[in-house]
């Protein structure tokens, strides 16, 4: 469902004389439907990086980035648009909305964006937000207003909607007390019970023990790192 085959990457500080940075080299993994991946490696090796590229954040310099029938890598703007809205989810650390946005139209946001009826839509983000124990006091308020703890669960609450094919997890547990990451550790089981395919940054490691398929250290990836 994932396949990243010999990609590379370099930033340009156009500031500094236009220095170049080589940042990743020869990057390649597969990740197959209903199976969960986890990147490790040392701070600075390149976790982020290469999920930004997966992502369609960054550009590559080269290689390919299969993201089911889409190359991410050399995708046209509108298509990377079309594969987040239907086959590709992101749940990151930060949450990054409209402010005055209620809650729950930003948990039901994805779920409208593919064709499911308002308040069918509204109707699911309610269940997840309520899983994950945002008080429903909250919900007709902007989550910029919240708590850091909060404001990731519903980034995780939008993340969950949509059934996406794909998904890229940047630290979904970080920040959150017993009760709510094991509510977050369930998900991702669901998930992949479901059959997404996962990739994902845990710095938990007894939650990248529970969830994980396999690892791959980005240590390998990277100039001057690689053994």
């Amino acid at each position: 469902m994932i396949s990243v085959e010999n990609v590379s990457k370099s930033f340009t500080l156009h500031n500094q004389g236009s220095t170049v940075i080589p940042v990743m080299a020869g990057a390649s993994l597969h990740v197959a439907a209903g199976e969960c991946v986890a990147l490790v490696g040392a701070s600075g090796a390149g976790k982020s990086t290469l999920m930004r590229m997966i992502y369609g954040n960054y550009l590559t310099a080269s290689g390919r980035i299969m993201v089911g029938d889409t190359d991410v890598a050399s995708a046209a703007p509108r298509e990377v648009i079309a594969l987040r809205r239907r086959t590709l989810g992101y749940v990151s650390q930060f949450l990054r909305v409209v402010p005055r946005v209620p809650t729950i139209d930003v948990v039901a946001e994805p779920l409208l964006l593919t064709g499911t009826g308002a308040d069918e839509a509204r109707a699911q983000a309610a269940t997840l937000l309520a899983r994950l124990n945002i008080p429903e006091r909250l919900w007709g308020l902007s989550p910029t207003t919240f708590s850091g703890g909060e404001q990731q669960r519903v980034n995780i609450a939008r993340g969950f909607a949509f059934a996406y094919p794909a998904l890229l997890l940047d630290e979904p547990t970080a920040s959150l007390d017993p009760t709510n990451r094991a509510t977050v550790l369930a998900m991702v089981q669901e998930a992949k019970a479901r059959g997404a395919a996962i990739i994902g940054i845990f710095h938990d490691h007894a939650a990248r023990e529970a969830l994980c398929d396999r690892q791959v250290d980005v240590t390998g990836f990277t100039p001057g790192l690689a053994a």
